[in-house]
């Protein structure tokens, strides 16, 4: 077995605590080093995540020749900056989601990171989850008939006014925290939307608190998606068909408790089975396989555009009054 690919956290960020975890139960990576702006709170996290050294900035990071790939989790308006930089650096990179809502972003990164031969993935980590797989294969294979509409949902109240979602400057919204997944998902099950309407609910400081979106897609299916931070927590995705519904319960996070059923009309809800999986786990294993050339990444350039074409088109209709067209 080849050497384990050696991953830098740059930011001390909340998530590092899954990705830490989940790296325990990799044998093809080991992380070895977090970064900071602050000396002490680079070093307070090497010393609760167990890392072996702690960098004072992340151009530090970037410098140390013992880091092969880092793990961006900035807030989202650095994560192209940052991309760069560590692409640049000769790092493989895995950057929390979503990448960008500038096409032209997204376009920049992969090709520095394709000329450079180095392996870029956004962290979209459900898509890594088994039950995701199992669902997306049913619909392509028919089970539910010919696919007329999606709904995705996904909520949380968020009160800390301080929290860094909440800043503008910074791209927060519900839309760009959680509503990216339920795009994501839609997406995944119908292709790329050809139009798209939004409706949002601006808070105080001039992000979304919530927003509401319509996407139509080629042969007819429409997605309807719901994100917000005004509302108890809650998640799902259902894709309804003519024939039958498949509803995931806790598709964006499964750690809250896997449910896939598929109802046919009035008949019981049918629970399908689902092979178990960690998502961050399988996420960091299919990286560390991609940067190391044994397997292609799950998700790649045009994933990535395709979701910050359709991030872009919600926002210029939400701001516009009406609709915007993709195709």
């Amino acid at each position: 077995m080849s050497n384990p690919l050696r991953l830098g956290l740059l930011s001390t960020a909340t998530i590092n605590r899954s990705i830490v975890a989940a790296a325990a139960d990799v044998a093809e990576l080991e992380v070895v080093a977090v970064a900071s702006r602050d000396a002490a709170r680079a070093e307070a996290a090497a010393r609760v995540h167990g890392v072996g050294r702690a960098h004072p900035s992340y151009e530090a990071l970037l410098a140390d020749p013992e880091v092969d790939a880092v793990y961006v989790s900035v807030p989202n308006a650095l994560h192209h900056e940052w991309t760069l930089r560590a692409l640049e650096a000769g790092k493989h990179v895995l950057c929390e989601k979503p990448y960008s809502r500038r096409p032209h972003e997204v376009e920049e990164a992969f090709a520095v990171a394709e000329r450079s031969g180095l392996v870029l993935m956004e962290a979209f980590m459900y898509r890594h989850h088994p039950q995701v797989r199992r669902v997306s294969e049913l619909v392509a294979g028919g089970a539910i008939g010919r696919l007329r509409s999606i709904h995705a949902t996904f909520g949380f109240r968020l009160e800390n006014e301080e929290d860094v979602r909440l800043r503008q400057e910074l791209d927060g919204g519900a839309l760009m925290d959680v509503g990216c997944y339920c795009v994501s998902g839609a997406r995944l099950l119908a292709g790329e939307p050809v139009r798209v309407e939004g409706e949002q609910v601006l808070g105080p400081t001039g992000v979304d608190l919530a927003f509401y979106g319509t996407l139509r897609f080629p042969d007819d299916v429409v997605a309807q998606l719901d994100a917000s931070f005004l509302v108890p927590s809650r998640q799902s995705l259902e894709a309804v068909g003519e024939e039958a519904a498949l509803r995931l319960d806790a598709p964006w996070r499964a750690d809250w408790g896997v449910r896939v059923t598929l109802r046919r009309g009035r008949e019981p809800a049918e629970r399908l089975e689902v092979e178990p999986g960690d998502m961050f786990v399988l996420e960091l294993a299919n990286f560390a396989a991609a940067a190391q050339r044994r397997a292609p990444q799950l998700l790649g350039r045009e994933d990535a555009l395709g979701q910050a074409r359709t991030l872009d088109a919600l926002y210029r209709a939400a701001e516009g009054g009406g609709s915007v067209d993709l195709g």
